[in-house]
């Protein structure tokens, strides 16, 4: 990947999470998840109630799905994204779940009404 496409993917991925009050980037869509951890982050994320929800499908563009890698230093998708902050993966999503943690978080965040 050239560096102006890198710096066009990691300008998207920023514009997204800061412009967005959660973001999840995923594989496949909150309709039709293309993998079990993207499928398991949308049921919690149904879960806690969320209301505004923005999602990015990597399946769709190579560089996106390397880049999201790259900007959070995260190695695997999906990722969630909180007033730009990232919170974690499937396995983060689900603790902080069980915890009430991330039903507070998302609605400090206005994406549960």
């Amino acid at each position: 990947m050239s560096e102006e496409v890198q710096s066009e993917v990691q300008s998207f991925i920023r514009e997204t999470v800061t412009d967005n009050p959660v973001v999840l980037f995923m594989k496949g869509t909150a309709q039709f998840p293309q993998c079990g951890f993207s499928a398991r982050a949308i049921q919690v994320l149904k879960a806690v109630g969320v209301t505004k929800l923005v999602t990015v499908n990597v399946l769709e563009d190579a560089e996106v799905r390397q880049g999201i890698k790259d900007y959070a230093n995260w190695p695997t998708i999906p990722q969630l994204y909180v007033k730009g902050e990232f919170i974690g993966g499937t396995d983060i999503m689900s603790e902080m779940y069980e915890k009430g943690e991330l039903a507070e978080l998302l609605k400090e965040s206005g994406a549960i009404e």
